[in-house]
């Protein structure tokens, strides 16, 4: 397991005095970049390869969100490997110990100048040492669309929304729902299916759903196909 420990800061808070989603989200993008960093296989390391991990799909749940200037520690650890994927978990625990959030997560290896998926190389897999799942009910990597999604306004992909491999942050799609949905930035389980990378110069054409149990958010190109799926559900 890999941990750091940090305090919330006034940049990551918004008027409620709450760590934001998107936040969070970043704490553990964060922590298993510095894992990744901390044994060699960082950025760096993976522009030289031409490969790279890259996420498939997130299920986030939040117990609560941390206040601004609270201590917290967030961790993550690989808990298996299996053909091209890697799957990850992450909490984030306040001072007490007690779990703020926790989420797990798919990944795909990458052969980035192919632009497809390869297989990671054995002593890479063996470097993030497994170790067992969080004890929690997992939900299904696929999100099932509504019939139905009614269209809302397209964006720009904007400079400040690309990442170090020239592509949308993960993050920043989840953001994207919010700018939707906005009454969902406090959602208690949030999930997201990745389905193609957005780069700068992509228009996104969002698709927004409400139902009893949860709202849908479909991130899309001019011509209908998914970036990413956003879903959203209260505590």
């Amino acid at each position: 397991m890999y941990t750091f420990e940090s305090r919330v800061r006034f940049s990551e808070a918004d008027h409620t005095e709450l760590l934001t989603l998107p936040g969070l989200v970043n704490y553990f993008q964060d922590c298993s970049t510095f894992q990744s960093e901390d044994i060699g296989y960082g950025v760096e390391s993976l522009k030289k390869s031409g490969q790279a991990w890259i996420l498939s799909a997130w299920q986030i749940v939040v117990n609560r969100y941390p206040k601004l200037g609270e201590y917290i520690r967030v961790s993550t650890w690989a808990t298996d490997f299996t053909g091209l994927f890697g799957l990850r978990n992450f909490k984030m625990e306040d001072e007490a110990g007690e779990m703020a959030a926790w989420a797990n997560s798919v990944w795909v290896y990458m052969d980035m100048k192919k632009g497809r998926p390869c297989r990671p190389a054995k002593e890479e897999v063996e470097a993030y040492r497994p170790e067992a799942p969080l004890d929690v009910e997992f939900a299904p990597r696929k999100i099932v669309l509504p019939k139905e999604l009614e269209d809302g306004e397209s964006f720009p992909v904007r400079r400040h929304q690309i990442d170090t491999n020239e592509h949308v942050n993960n993050c920043q799609y989840i953001q994207m729902a919010i700018d939707v949905v906005p009454e969902c930035e406090r959602a208690g389980q949030i999930r997201v299916e990745y389905k193609k990378s957005a780069v700068m110069g992509d228009i996104i054409y969002p698709k927004m759903a409400v139902e009893e149990q949860r709202k849908i958010v479909e991130l899309c190109d001019a011509e209908g196909n998914p970036y990413a799926v956003v879903e959203f559900k209260e505590k």
